[in-house]
C-alpha cells in the first residue's frame, strides 16, 4: 500500500525544477504570455503577417516550448498535456470566441480554421503550465492524495469557467 506522501508516478524527474521552481514558473509564464499574445495578435490583428510567417514563427516557438516542457516535466506529463488538449477542444473554442469578442468584436468562425492553430496551441501550453504551477505550490507533486484533490479542483474550476464563458458569450 502506498503512503500518501510517496512520490506520485508522474513526479518530475528534472532536478532543475526541484531546485528552481520559483524561477522557472514565473519566467515561462511571462515569456509564454508575451509570445502567446504576439501569436494571437499576428493571427487576428489588423496588420496580420503572411500566414506562412505566422505558422513558421509560431510553430518554431511552440516547438521550442515543447522541448523545454519535455526536459522539465517529462514525456508522460507532456503526453497528458496533448491528451487533455484533445479532450478540451470545445473549451478552447469557447475561450477563443470570448477573447475574440472582447478584443476584436469578432467570432472564431469569422476566421479560417488554420489561423486558430497557433493561438490555441499557446492556450494549451499556458494552461498546462498553470496546472503544473498549481501542483507545485500545493505540494501535490509528491503527495498522491493532494494531487488527486488538485486535479479534481482544477477540472471543476475549468469546467465552471468554460461553461460560464459559453453562457455569457451566446
Amino acid at each position: 500500500m502506498k503512503s500518501k506522501t510517496e512520490p506520485a508516478a508522474e513526479k518530475i524527474s528534472n532536478p532543475a525544477l526541484k531546485d528552481f521552481p520559483w524561477l522557472i514558473y514565473p519566467f515561462f509564464m511571462v515569456h509564454m504570455l508575451m509570445f502567446g499574445w504576439s501569436g494571437f495578435e499576428m493571427a487576428y490583428g489588423d496588420d496580420s503577417p503572411n500566414i506562412i510567417f505566422l505558422m513558421v514563427h509560431g510553430g518554431f516557438a511552440i516547438f521550442i516550448y515543447v522541448q523545454f516542457y519535455l526536459a522539465i516535466f517529462g514525456k508522460d506529463e507532456v503526453k497528458w498535456m496533448f491528451i487533455n488538449a484533445g479532450l478540451g477542444i470545445l473549451a478552447l473554442y469557447s475561450q477563443l470566441d470570448w477573447m475574440l469578442q472582447v478584443f476584436y468584436d469578432a467570432e472564431a468562425q469569422s476566421y479560417p480554421f488554420y489561423l486558430h492553430i497557433i493561438p490555441l496551441t499557446y492556450f494549451v501550453l499556458y494552461t498546462f503550465l498553470l496546472r503544473q504551477f498549481l501542483l507545485e505550490v500545493s505540494g501535490a507533486k509528491s503527495d498522491n492524495a493532494r494531487r488527486a484533490l488538485v486535479d479534481r479542483s482544477y477540472i471543476v474550476v475549468s469546467l465552471g469557467i468554460y461553461l460560464s464563458t459559453l453562457v455569457l458569450t451566446k
